[in-house]
């Protein structure tokens, strides 16, 4: 008789843990009014992103988020939406990372990257009543407001140069990383205005043309989820994938088309915000569990 593979077995508890999550997950954004929805996970383009890889999938690409189709449906006149679905990313593997992994985005009509905050912080609470986390041995305090630390402010009290210079010198991911994650601790904390480099699909802050609306959130010493107030100006989205491109292609990176419907529809899209969690992350803290592979039922050197 054949021995039961032990490694998977070991997972079960896990596994029955993260099924009941997504199940609470889906009940918070279903009793908040939001509507769920599908969109298709082969696709012809992805946002271009430097340091994100997409997969080849028979002449086009599996997502690396659902965010382009998402806002589209916005811009169709939809209400606010959510949507748990797998995600695609070429080479990630790590204690944290996985190249194929399941995300959490939902999207607010009518709202900015602060709303999104009491969002992560309400769904958080629903996930966890008692509002106290046990994580690898330290108890977290989950009440609300969460802090909110811009980046300048994150740089100028835990890295050995400031943001601009990090930015400047080609090292912002490295420094943030190395110097200024390890030292966010473990109680949940916003990461907040990104230096405008690093907006992506952000708006800039009114008031503030140096930063754009970006928050991070940090929680257990995870990096769990990473919103945006949207841009909504076609002209300069399209400037900003153009440069993104290219800095690409410079890097040696395959080319890849843009995504011309969405630059398209993007003037329809209404003032609104969107984020995007991390579910398998998410579920690692609410089971303490150390590497990602615990949390998912197959890693993929398991397959």
């Amino acid at each position: 008789m054949r021995e039961i593979n032990w490694a998977l077995a070991r997972k079960r508890q896990n596994l029955e843990k993260r099924a009941r999550i997504l199940q609470q997950v889906r009940a918070f954004f279903v009793g908040h009014g939001l509507l769920e929805v599908e969109t298709p996970q082969r696709i012809p383009a992805n946002a271009p992103e430097l340091h994100i890889d997409a997969i080849e999938a028979d002449g086009a690409v599996l997502h690396t988020s659902p965010e382009l189709a998402m806002k589209r449906l916005l811009a169709a006149g939809y209400p606010d939406l959510f949507q748990l679905c797998r995600v695609w990313r070429f080479g990630e593997r790590g204690d944290r990372h996985l190249p194929e992994f399941t995300m959490l985005e939902w999207y607010r009509r009518d709202a900015d990257y602060t709303k999104l905050m009491t969002d992560c912080e309400n769904l958080l609470l629903h996930l966890v009543p008692s509002g106290r986390l046990a994580w690898q041995g330290t108890a977290i305090d989950l009440t609300p407001p969460w802090p909110r630390l811009s980046v300048t402010d994150a740089f100028n009290r835990h890295a050995s140069c400031s943001a601009a210079e990090a930015l400047t010198a080609g090292r912002f991911d490295e420094v943030l990383t190395a110097e200024v994650e390890p030292r966010l601790g473990t109680a949940p904390l916003f990461l907040i205005d990104y230096p405008v480099p690093l907006a992506a699909l952000a708006r800039i802050k009114p008031g503030a043309p140096m930063v754009a609306e970006r928050c991070e959130l940090y929680l257990g010493g995870l990096e769990l989820a990473n919103g945006f107030s949207e841009l909504t100006d076609p002209v300069e989205q399209r400037a900003r994938f153009v440069a993104d491109e290219l800095e690409r292609r410079a890097a040696g990176k395959m080319p890849r088309p843009l995504p011309e419907p969405y630059l398209d529809e993007l003037a329809g899209l209404p003032p609104c915000a969107g984020i995007a969690l991390g579910i398998d992350r998410l579920v690692m803290l609410l089971t303490t569990a150390v590497e990602i592979g615990e949390v998912v039922a197959f890693a993929p050197e398991q397959l």
